[in-house]
């Protein structure tokens, strides 16, 4: 046997992953993993296959298909006013995931330190270890999962390279207000720490709430990399298509590691996109309202039932308290649910380096037909 060491030695399979086979295995209606369990648009799909079955299936540009980082730079420009070059400032990735891995790479050395905020998603810390760095974990305020503004600024120093904000926030669905922009601002001028944005939730935020991406804001713009994905938009997370956007300087060393990564990204994919984008925008445009309405669906099926909420402001999770029904960790609640009742979530304590011993919340998915919803909200209202 050959003798190594792990890079990875806390990391194993994604509690995402554990609870999509648990449900399988078990029946459970899947509310856990984050992916739609309806198709993406015919017509997008159609022109997909277009160009998958004509002549475009070998490489495209390594930053991405020049008429899709167009189109990327046009919808930002309409969406939040910024002035973005689409040669220079936007790079295609496979997937949203693969562009944060490149931006903390590229910027993140060792000895350097990366400040996450709990709740994070899970593909945060890997990425800053891979660097050498350390990941300085602060937890967000709930019930509202707000920043805590003084442990922030505290939590700077010389060593701070890096601040990940995720805006619509996952597990928690908070986002941000024009004041939380501001203070990122006051807080980081003069400094050369750089934000990595993601924003992948971009275009599902609710109440007639906008979302303030960095993209919109002058002085954060400057020291920002901005990662979204078309997955989430179009309801087709299997193509795994993202992309980055971030200033010309700050894109070159992106595209250095980018290179190295995937080189380029599915060019039949990328074009059906590109032709959809500038042909549709109205999907993007629609698709709070499309979300709501399966929230609000959500959230009245749950109304009688002893779990205890606050509807979500962005994303497609709704956040749900049980402490009213046991009291027992949420990982094994998790699981009770899966296994014995039939409906399978997420455990919220995996988002935090250090959860709170009290912690009694799961995350249910809500990307789902209105028949699972109602089947799955009629188990758990029995509870």
């Amino acid at each position: 046997m050959v003798s190594f060491s792990s890079k990875l030695p806390k990391v194993g399979t994604t509690i995402f992953s554990q609870m999509s086979q648990l449900a399988a295995e078990h029946g459970a209606i899947n509310l856990s993993q984050g992916f739609p369990d309806f198709e993406g648009p015919s017509l997008l799909k159609e022109r997909v296959a277009h160009y998958l079955l004509g002549t475009h299936n070998q490489y495209s540009p390594m930053t991405g298909v020049p008429a899709l980082r167009q189109a990327i730079a046009s919808k930002i420009g309409s969406l939040y006013g910024a002035d973005v070059n689409a040669d220079s400032e936007v790079t295609v990735t496979s997937g949203a995931t693969e562009a944060i891995f490149c931006g903390i790479t590229a910027f993140v050395s060792a000895g350097d330190e990366v400040i996450v905020f709990d709740p994070a998603y899970d593909c945060y810390e890997p990425a800053i270890e891979l660097a050498g760095a350390t990941a300085v974990h602060l937890p967000l305020l709930p019930p509202a999962f707000g920043i805590d503004w003084p442990a922030l600024e505290a939590a700077i120093t010389p060593k701070t390279r890096m601040i990940i904000i995720n805006n619509p926030h996952n597990p928690s669905g908070a986002v941000f207000a024009v004041e939380d922009l501001e203070r990122f601002a006051a807080l980081l001028e003069g400094t050369d720490i750089l934000l990595l944005g993601d924003e992948v939730y971009e275009h599902i935020v609710f109440d007639g709430k906008p979302h303030l991406s960095l993209l919109g804001h002058k002085a954060l713009r400057e020291r920002s990399l901005v990662v979204s994905s078309f997955g989430k938009t179009y309801h087709t997370t299997g193509w795994k298509v993202g992309y980055v956007v971030a200033p010309a300087a700050l894109s070159v060393e992106i595209r250095k590691v980018h290179q190295y990564v995937t080189f380029s990204t599915s060019t039949p994919f990328q074009l059906g996109l590109a032709d959809y984008l500038v042909a549709h925008p109205e999907h993007h445009l629609a698709l709070p309202a499309f979300y709501q309405a399966k929230r609000d669906e959500f959230c009245s099926y749950l109304q009688g039932s002893r779990f205890s909420f606050t509807p979500a402001q962005g994303t497609y999770f709704q956040v749900v308290d049980y402490s009213a029904i046991r009291d027992i960790p949420d990982v094994e609640m998790a699981r009770w649910l899966t296994t014995e009742v039939g409906v399978a979530a997420i455990p919220f304590s995996v988002f935090y380096q250090n959860a709170p011993q009290d912690l009694r919340l799961l995350r249910f998915c809500f990307a789902k037909g209105s028949d699972t919803l109602q089947k799955a909200a009629s188990i758990l209202s029995k509870l």
